[in-house]
């Protein structure tokens, strides 16, 4: 079985048009340090915050179905081996799914028993 390294990000919704009040909220009033998304996910709907220095991540992302239930709602875990955690969590019950992929990131999503979203991901080096 692979292990959880940490809590690598949280996701957080926020309406269309919210880039704005994203970064006045968390840049200039919480004086969190801007990062550049992957491009492969494009830039538009994404702004994403470094938060500490130990790699964690906040990273707001505009949904047209804004609000509880919010399908990108999720937190993501840092795991040495998604493979080993998938398997895990397939023979125990817990159904995966794959998502769009990002470079160095191999990555899937599952669901906890209370129904939150949560990501599963290795870092394997930088955002591209």
């Amino acid at each position: 079985m692979g292990t959880v390294l940490r809590l690598q990000h949280a996701s957080i919704p926020m309406n269309a048009g919210g880039n704005d009040k994203g970064r006045h909220f968390y840049g200039e009033t919480l004086g969190l340090t801007e990062i550049t998304p992957p491009k492969v996910l494009g830039t538009e709907r994404f702004v994403w915050y470094q938060a500490g220095d130990d790699g964690h991540e906040i990273h707001l992302y505009t949904d047209d179905g804004y609000g509880p239930g919010s399908r990108g709602l999720h937190f993501c875990l840092q795991v040495d081996d998604p493979d080993s955690v998938r398997k895990t969590l397939e023979a125990n019950g817990y159904e995966t799914a794959d998502t769009d992929p990002i470079p160095n990131r191999p990555r899937f999503f599952t669901h906890d028993p209370f129904g939150n979203r949560v990501e599963i991901s290795a870092i394997l080096g930088e955002y591209t």
